[in-house]
């Protein structure tokens, strides 16, 4: 029977991973016959319902997000932290079940905001919705709490008691789904659910993303020529990213040496390199998640200090094309279109939904091989340039590095897949029939067919 489901995010058809993907599960639930709407804090565009307080970049949820998992700094004690926290939580509760009330909900798939908490008071709101209304619940964990990066701290009691009720809460009628083997495993450890693991998936049979009348001036509105070299690098800009490795990396293929070969040799479609030619980095990602700006700021003077020629482009692209004030803004996929290389030097990713993008785009890629990668991706096959799996340490302004040898041996592998047309064309195919078999739409399909039939049979897991 088609059911009338509902996604809930911070944010909605941006172009952060986790919109990404509950797009794809949108497309994918509504082929099968099933009604979906999306409930977000913030849309991009062709918003539906918003729920302003859920949006996790708001001052209250930044504060609540700092005070609980780093320090409590910014109220006076614990009691002042808590009822903030539970007055943000009921006001989101209340249009949570003004909405409900007024259309009733099947099936609610949370993403995210049941584990990761940039906004902790969603978490109380929701999971307070879904045991008064009995709500069945396909909980969609992308990140946790616990996998931060920079670490974390239960800064105080009521820190910790939001972590063991709601984060993500034990519920009769949720299943939990995860992206990877290794949050399979903590969060039976650390909580002991059990989740099952969908990967992040990609449409493998739609059209090749193509230059096209629409996005053939890329290029050139960024300031490139035809005989330029745009590496691309796709995702948020966020330190997690390890992007400061992409300049690193730009470095080593702009050596004198290097050049020398580019132009020797030509490009792998045909174009000449020239002592004028230039290599960019391009970075196509937002930075509204540097909180800071500080990561932003320091990658802009690496790449001074490093003469890396680095586009920063966010302003121009979009989750899909459109025009605004006047002015033509491309989707993420016509980056892909322009790029001759792509960089992916992540430190940790849940899953990896930018690593699909290059593999569907068919370009070649260098990568970090970060935990996830290592864990239930490498053993599938790819052929990338990699970073290997270690970091050397970190230079002055707390930026990551890895030993130099990597950075130069990548660099000498790229320019092959730079300049010689049939290497790059048997290792992007590869790429593409793997990820294909594995990562696909209809892989997605049988995963879903699956999870929404154990509500039917009634199983209750937690």
């Amino acid at each position: 029977m088609p059911k009338n489901i509902a996604f809930i995010h911070y944010i909605a058809n941006f172009t952060d991973g986790v919109s990404l993907e509950m797009n794809k599960w949108r497309r994918v639930l509504e082929e099968m016959g099933h009604r979906t709407h999306y409930i977000a804090g913030k849309f991009d565009h062709h918003p539906e319902t918003v729920i302003e307080e859920m949006y996790h970049h708001r001052p209250d949820a930044r504060l609540l997000n700092h005070n609980t998992f780093k320090a409590l700094s910014d109220y006076p004690d614990e009691t002042v932290y808590r009822s903030e926290l539970y007055r943000l939580a009921e006001a989101i509760e209340q249009k949570l079940r003004a909405y409900l009330d007024a259309q009733p909900i099947d099936l609610l798939i949370p993403q995210n905001v049941l584990s990761v908490a940039m906004n902790p008071a969603v978490a109380i709101a929701l999971a307070r919705v879904m045991r008064s209304y009995r709500l069945h619940t396909l909980a969609h964990h992308h990140d946790f709490y616990f996998e931060r990066p920079e670490g974390f701290a239960l800064t105080n009691a009521s820190a910790v008691e939001l972590s063991e009720k709601y984060l993500p809460p034990r519920h009769p009628f949720t299943r939990h789904v995860v992206i990877n083997s290794l949050a399979q495993r903590e969060l039976f450890e650390r909580k002991g659910i059990n989740a099952t693991i969908v990967p992040n998936v990609f449409d493998f049979e739609a059209p090749d993303w193509k230059v096209d009348d629409y996005n053939r001036d890329l290029r050139a509105r960024i300031g490139l020529k035809p005989n330029d070299v745009l590496v691309l690098q796709a995702t948020r800009i966020v330190s997690r990213k390890g992007i400061e490795l992409a300049v690193d990396f730009v470095h080593a293929l702009n050596h004198p040496k290097r050049r020398r070969r580019l132009q020797q040799r030509g490009l792998y479609n045909g174009r000449a390199f020239t002592a004028e030619s230039r290599i960019a980095l391009v970075l196509a990602g937002y930075s509204l998640d540097d909180v800071t700006g500080r990561y932003k700021a320091l990658l802009a003077y690496k790449a001074q200090q490093l003469n890396v020629e680095a586009i920063f482009i966010e302003e121009i692209v979009n989750n899909s094309r459109k025009f605004a004030n006047g002015e033509k803004i491309y989707s993420l996929w016509d980056t892909y279109t322009a790029a001759d290389f792509i960089t992916y030097p992540s430190l940790w990713e849940g899953w990896g939904n930018q690593l699909l993008e290059a593999l569907r785009a068919k370009v070649p890629i260098m990568l970090f091989e970060y935990p996830v990668y290592q864990a239930d991706i490498k053993n599938k096959g790819l052929r990338v340039v990699s970073l290997g799996d270690q970091l050397s340490g970190h230079d002055e302004h707390g930026l990551v590095t890895v030993r130099p040898e990597v950075i130069e041996r990548a660099a000498d592998q790229s320019i092959d897949l730079l300049t010689n047309a049939r290497l790059r064309k048997e290792t992007v195919e590869h790429n593409f029939r793997v990820a294909r078999k594995h990562y696909s739409l209809d892989a997605l399909y049988i995963y879903l067919e699956q999870l929404l039939r154990s509500f039917d049979n009634g199983n209750q897991l937690q």
